[in-house]
């Protein structure tokens, strides 16, 4: 499956794996965002007993921390690319495209999928398979990034910035939030019930990780940024410095977290 206009797909247009510094790209953003999905996960019982699988597991954060802090019984790590996740007992890898048809087979307690669907669109018909995977009983959690500026939001650096990387994401692999608050729609679509949603917006701090990850982010991206006209490279370079500065005062992309539980057989 392509991506944007440009037939272009993550991982391969841009956010190489091969590129020095990808995976510690990927930890900034685990450092600011795995203690609220820790949490969430926790919340809806995950735990002693649960067989688990992650899509788009990156450098496997949350599985590890499944598996050590929640105890589950074994977590199915999928990914792309996985040069990033050393197999650990509990810990099971897999390479495979979760858009390829049949790519991942049995059924989990838990499926879960942080910063995946927005970049691949077609969400609908993906978390139809998704919760396919979910055994009765189980849950289905998506987590996704969401933009929280709008016309009104001043232009700072940064905010000039985030605009032309989402266009020019979208625009060279697709990357797509705008659907991301139809979540909790799409999961009851699927069968799940009840499902709820809650949105996450981390502090953007000079200096931690989360301005790290923007500003890595940024040079990862930055010929897509400049090919949409809104930034030239000069513009790049004062976003990156703003987010290191004093100056600094912005919203981070939140991230909306959506799950639904898939109803166990009715007894009769």
């Amino acid at each position: 499956m392509t991506g944007g206009p440009g037939g272009g797909r993550y991982g391969e247009a841009v956010f190489r794996p091969e590129q020095a510094g990808e995976g510690e790209r990927i930890d900034f953003g685990a450092l600011a965002y795995d203690d609220i999905t820790m949490a969430r996960l926790r919340a809806l019982g995950v735990g002693p007993g649960w067989r688990c699988l992650d899509v788009g597991a990156g450098t496997g954060t949350v599985a590890r921390r499944l598996l050590d802090e929640a105890g589950v019984e074994s977590v199915l790590a999928v990914d792309r690319d996985v040069r990033f996740l050393p197999g650990r007992p509990g810990l099971d890898v897999l390479e495979t495209d979760i858009t390829a048809a049949h790519a991942v087979r049995g059924r989990f307690r838990l499926v879960h999928a942080r910063f995946v669907l927005m970049h691949l669109g077609e969400h609908e018909r993906l978390i139809t398979t998704l919760a396919e995977l979910v055994e009765p009983g189980g849950v289905l959690v998506l987590s996704d990034a969401v933009d929280v500026t709008n016309d009104r939001t001043p232009d700072t650096p940064y905010t000039v910035a985030m605009r032309a990387m989402w266009q020019g994401l979208r625009a060279t692999i697709g990357t797509d939030v705008s659907r991301v608050p139809s979540y909790p729609q799409l999961l009851r679509g699927a069968g799940l019930l009840p499902v709820a949603a809650e949105l996450h917006v981390p502090p953007l701090l000079p200096g931690s990780p989360l301005s790290r990850f923007w500003a890595d982010t940024w040079e990862r991206s930055r010929s897509a940024m400049v090919a949409t006209g809104l930034v030239d490279d000069a513009a790049v370079d004062a976003a990156i410095r703003y987010l290191s500065s004093d100056e600094c005062a912005a919203l981070s992309a939140g991230m909306l977290t959506a799950w639904g539980r898939k109803p166990s057989p009715t007894v009769a």
